[in-house]
């Protein structure tokens, strides 16, 4: 064996190590719970739970995702088939989520191995393995990347990044060849890489759109657009790559841009938020320098999961750390720069970095703060900083102060992961943890007070049931709260068949009138619906209506709403006519959402209006797509044709 490919092993053995290492961590937390989006995506979600392996089920179930109107088929099938493996227990899920993890973590390590071997040409080829494989590692022990993997729901981020990774890897590979190849196969390899990793990835979340722009970087970076041409002696400028790139990614970009700008230049379009585009813009001044302090300066308090309670910036001194981001973010472009030629990869890393920003940190009117965001990118700032730490020569700091900086970053993440995650591992743990790294979070706050209720089991005796009330109450009065906090505090007590406070009442319904609605909001209102309709809950209806109202007053309410009210005016209020034109109006707000159709079609079956129906019937035929409503077809045929 030769000394190379023994060095090699052993870097390989590294990787293993760690690899073992933050499988064994992430399995202390596998025993716990849902959390947060979990229940409308995976809980609550019953076409996500299908009856068998049929065709039909699965189609119906890949197409159930209500987080994206491009429903994210390929990550709601993989939820599927852990549902008919083990049921709705979320530990096979999460482990799941570990073994993705650990694959991404490997595509890690051979493009790393790909990028330093082509950026570091003159370094030992031993050393670009061992620099990979600490790379690597450390980014499967990332605490920042926790929630890409313990949160059940985020494998749809971790699915659709693996095959970034993939599509870059292929990538790479392919313009490696072309350095020294001029074959014709290699541009068709590189570009059919990149168009079918993005394609696969974006069946399961829309990040994996970035990837040509990671590729574009790569491109920049490190190949410049050159190649070996037939009867060429050297690399050479390839225009065949500029071309490519203004098929596949100019075009697309400004296609995309011309789609989304009116919807998002209109005001409807942030209406859910508290925010508008340009104080959003400015916001994430500040929420992109936190992700990247997140990644190599991880600390407890600030990986708190729950942001809600995170400043909307209004002006570059309002706060002030707005002017400051902004001077972060230019000093690192500037790093960049300056960085292209002597540590490319430096510059490459930064880039990655920024570009994984672009879909989520700028104009789409999404939540201001997520940890999960950061997948892709926190391996673009380890690909900028662990290379220049782990050097053994020609860079400062000497190499004694590096390899301590590397060795902090190691151990402070391993421990914060561990710790993170141990807390993760229990439902009641987790809500408390949360809660103390966020007192200011009514989200977290929230979920503390709404596990307690879940432990107390409706019992008036079990102490549990009094913890509840504090942190509920809290988060009622903390900023920016939607309604959950009031509607948990008005179910306990209705469960309870303890009185239940005007306050609450009051405070909900001025929310409801005062703030835009939020999913968050309407999904407080039907839990309240649905247990006043299974005959837990004594609730007055004219409380219930007023909340509703107050929640409709706001224009262009959203088809869920709708057909939310639609149905407790047709079940609880017996006002027909009221419930169906609700539903009608549902329908027509959402005309490719199957569900609605078919609540109106059974609405008019129960009216006698067979005609009407009969012609929605044969709409909703022509959504039938790969049989996922077959089911629900011949139920509604066999109403109307007894």
């Amino acid at each position: 064996m030769t000394p190379a490919r023994f060095q090699n092993i052993k870097a390989w053995l590294l990787f293993a190590c760690l690899a073992v290492l933050a499988m064994a961590i992430y399995g202390t937390g596998l025993r716990g719970g849902f959390i947060f989006d979990d229940y409308p995506n995976i809980v609550d979600n019953a076409g996500l739970k299908p009856a068998d392996a049929t065709l039909p089920s699965l189609v119906r179930s890949a197409l159930s995702s209500p987080s994206s109107e491009f429903k994210r088929p390929l990550a709601s099938l993989t939820f599927a088939v852990n549902f008919l493996a083990t049921g709705d227990d979320p530990g096979p899920m999460k482990a799941t989520n570990v073994v993705i993890h650990v694959l991404n973590g490997l595509v890690v390590f051979l493009l790393a191995r790909r990028l330093l071997r082509f950026a570091t040409q003159g370094d030992p080829n031993d050393r670009q393995w061992w620099v990979a494989a600490l790379l690597a590692g450390t980014w499967l022990l990332l605490p920042i990347n926790l929630t890409s993997v313990l949160y059940v729901v985020q494998r749809m981020e971790s699915i659709a990044n693996l095959l970034v990774l993939l599509g870059l890897l292929a990538y790479v590979h392919a313009r490696e060849r072309m350095q020294v190849s001029p074959s014709p196969r290699w541009p068709l390899y590189a570009a059919a890489g990149v168009i079918a990793c993005t394609c696969i990835g974006l069946l399961a979340k829309e990040m994996a759109a970035m990837l040509p722009v990671y590729a574009l970087a790569t491109e920049a970076t490190l190949f410049h657009f050159r190649s070996l041409r037939k009867n060429a002696a050297a690399p050479t400028r390839d225009h065949r790559l500029f071309a490519a790139y203004a098929i596949f990614l100019l075009l697309p970009a400004v296609a995309g841009l011309c789609w989304l700008l009116p919807g998002l230049l209109a005001p409807a379009g942030w209406a859910t938020r508290n925010f508008t585009m340009g104080t959003r813009l400015l916001t994430e001044l500040r929420v992109v320098p936190a992700y990247a302090a997140w990644t190599l300066l991880p600390l407890q308090d600030a990986l708190s999961f729950y942001h809600d309670n995170w400043t909307v910036s209004t002006g570059l001194l309002s706060p002030w750390t707005t002017l400051a981001g902004a001077l972060a973010i230019v000093a690192g472009a500037y790093a960049a720069w300056v960085a292209r030629h002597r540590f490319p990869l430096v510059t490459l890393g930064l880039l990655f970095f920024g570009s994984a920003q672009l879909l989520t940190g700028t104009i789409l009117p999404l939540e201001l703060v997520y940890e999960h965001r950061n997948y892709f990118a926190s391996m673009g700032l380890l690909l900028a900083v662990i290379p220049v730490l782990a050097a053994s020569r020609g860079t400062l700091p000497g190499p004694l102060v590096r390899y301590v900086l590397l060795a902090l970053l190691v151990a402070q993440s391993t421990i914060l992961l561990y710790t993170t995650a141990r807390a993760w591992d229990n439902p009641l743990s987790l809500a408390q943890e949360l809660a103390a790294r966020a007192p200011d979070s009514p989200r977290a706050q929230y979920e503390l007070g709404r596990t307690y209720i879940i432990l107390s089991k409706y019992d008036p005796a079990s102490p549990f049931t009094s913890r509840a009330y504090a942190p509920l109450e809290l988060a009622m009065r903390l900023n920016g709260s939607s309604i959950l906090p009031e509607q948990a505090l008005v179910f306990l007590n209705a469960r309870l068949h303890r009185p239940v406070e005007d306050a609450w009442w009051a405070s909900m319904t001025h929310k409801l009138s005062a703030n835009s609605v939020t999913v968050q909001d309407e999904s407080s209102l039907g839990a309240l619906n649905d247990c006043m309709q299974r005959g837990l809950c004594d609730l007055p209806p004219d409380r219930m209506t007023a909340a509703y109202l107050a929640a409709l007053s706001h224009p262009a309410p959203s088809a869920r709403l709708l057909s939310m009210y639609g149905d407790f005016a047709w079940s609880t209020l017996h006002d027909r006519d009221l419930g169906l034109r609700m539903s009608i109006a549902a329908m027509q707000g959402a005309p490719r959402e199957p569900v609605y159709r078919i609540t109106v079609i059974r609405m008019l079956v129960a009216q006698g209006r067979m005609d009407d129906a009969r012609t929605e019937l044969t709409t909703l035929a022509r959504m039938n797509v790969g049989g996922s409503l077959d089911d629900s077809l011949d139920e509604l045929r066999r109403q109307i044709t007894p």
